[in-house]
């Protein structure tokens, strides 16, 4: 018997995986769309999410915003924020100024 928990679903790639919310993201796929390098891949999946969803791909893009508002993006957490704002700094860029 499988120690599993949650619902058996399959994505549309159809790869099966078992989530306990209502998550619909395919763990299996989100794996292979991770970058391996730049920005975006030193943050966490959901973080990284909350950022493409917003339309910001280049440090340029996120140079735009303001710490407040890029925390205020669902998925985005203050853990990633030290990251964020070091990926600034190494191109001489920074979060916009309230």
């Amino acid at each position: 018997m499988s120690s599993t928990s949650g619902t058996l679903r399959t994505c549309d790639n159809g790869h099966q995986y078992y989530k306990s919310s209502d998550c619909p993201t395919c763990p299996t796929c989100e794996q292979a769309r991770k970058p391996n390098a730049g920005f975006l891949a030193r943050l966490s999946a959901p973080a990284r999410r909350a950022l493409e969803h917003q339309g910001i791909a280049t440090l340029q893009q996120l140079s735009a915003y303001s710490e407040k508002e890029i925390l205020s993006l669902h998925g985005m957490g203050p853990k990633s924020m030290p990251t964020l704002r070091a990926a600034l700094a190494e191109s001489g860029l920074a979060f916009k100024s309230h």
